[in-house]
């Protein structure tokens, strides 16, 4: 798109170049040396929280050592709280909200839901799954002490084929909701067991939507997944949005925009760069990017906190249906459509970041 309206500056193009890291942190830091080698300044990287924090941690070291060749990390996915807090640093910007802001908005939602009296906590056992369910036990305590936590389980990520044991568990504890922060075949493989086996309630979650995961839960998720977000779709925020969801349709057909934020992460990168009047200078780059204020598309105003690096943006609670559908997932006449908006979420939530700048 920014490439279509002639670039940035004197019409730099932006290039974007694809490096397969295989979601491992070792073999990530191995692809982030083969990219600053061939002059690459501006890394950016979701999935998964594990392999960000070896990036941000690699990065801040070669930055040090390395005046001349610094890179930027401009994370859109990986959601570990510690990334914003006692792991933050100057060349880290995250442009999704992180657990900790997504469960705030996910169990102001839950505590005003007087059905719910039992919760279950699952996920997957590395960090985020970690922050996932400390988050959740820790507010839903704050907001509605007398909410029953009935399950806190964590279960080897990526390895589990059968979930059946996991969700006989969940029926057992007679839980009224679950919340889980799984992704990719582990959410859609509690999901459905959970489903399969007969419980009835809310499914709250992170990422049960997109990749094939939507078309998946079908039929059998409708008004049972629930997912926090931001940029819904349905309803679409702009017309903007509208027309470059219908152009992106028909040039990638198979395809879902899922991860708005990418859209975000690249449109204040290009408005910093404008302003500090470089691409190459990724200190005054960044120091654009603090502070900055940033209507998106896709709904709300955004605003990239300057004291932890995290982006501040309103936050969707949506639900898994095939009604009031204009953009579905996967093509499978099923999408999410937006309930309930927490704007600027958690805009005054505290931070441990102690933030040094170069």
């Amino acid at each position: 798109m920014i490439n279509d309206k002639g670039g940035i500056l004197d019409g730099d193009m932006f290039e974007v170049i694809g490096f397969d890291n295989k979601t491992s942190p070792k073999e990530s830091l191995i692809q982030l040396q083969v990219a600053i080698d061939q002059g690459v300044r501006y890394i950016v990287q979701g999935n998964s929280s594990g392999v960000a924090n070896a990036l941000t941690e690699a990065i801040e070291k070669h930055n040090k050592r390395n005046p001349d060749s610094r890179v930027l990390f401009l994370n859109y996915a990986a959601v570990d709280p510690a990334l914003t807090n006692e792991k933050c640093n100057f060349w880290h910007f995250r442009f999704d909200a992180n657990a900790d802001i997504k469960m705030d908005a996910l169990t102001d939602v839950i505590a005003k839901d007087e059905n719910i009296k039992k919760v279950y906590l699952i996920g997957q056992d590395y960090s985020f799954g970690k922050a996932v369910a400390a988050a959740a036990e820790s507010m839903l305590g704050e907001k509605r002490p007398d909410i029953e936590i009935v399950g806190n389980e964590l279960h080897p990520i990526g390895k589990v084929k059968d979930f059946t044991p996991y969700a006989r568990k969940v029926i057992s504890s007679e839980a009224d909701a679950v919340i889980t922060g799984n992704w990719g075949a582990d959410m859609l493989g509690l999901g459905k067991s959970i489903i399969e086996n007969g419980f009835e309630g809310p499914i709250y979650t992170y990422y049960a939507a997109g990749s094939g995961i939507t078309a998946a839960f079908g039929e059998s998720g409708k008004g049972r997944i629930r997912l926090i977000s931001q940029g819904g779709i349905n309803p679409i925020a702009s017309e903007e949005a509208r027309t470059l969801y219908n152009a992106f349709k028909e040039k990638y057909p198979e395809g879902n925009i899922d991860q708005s934020r990418i859209f975000n992460t690249i449109g204040m990168l290009a408005e910093a760069m404008k302003e500090a009047g470089t691409a190459d200078d990724v200190v005054a780059v960044a120091s654009k990017l603090e502070g900055m204020k940033y209507q998106s598309m896709w709904g709300g105003e955004l605003y990239m906190r300057p004291q932890d690096h995290q982006l501040i943006q309103d936050m969707n609670i949506g639900v898994h249906t095939d009604e009031n559908v204009e953009f579905d997932y996967d093509n499978s006449g099923f999408g999410v459509v937006t309930e309930s908006t927490v704007v600027n979420a958690s805009m005054d939530s505290p931070t441990t970041c102690e933030m040094k700048r170069p």
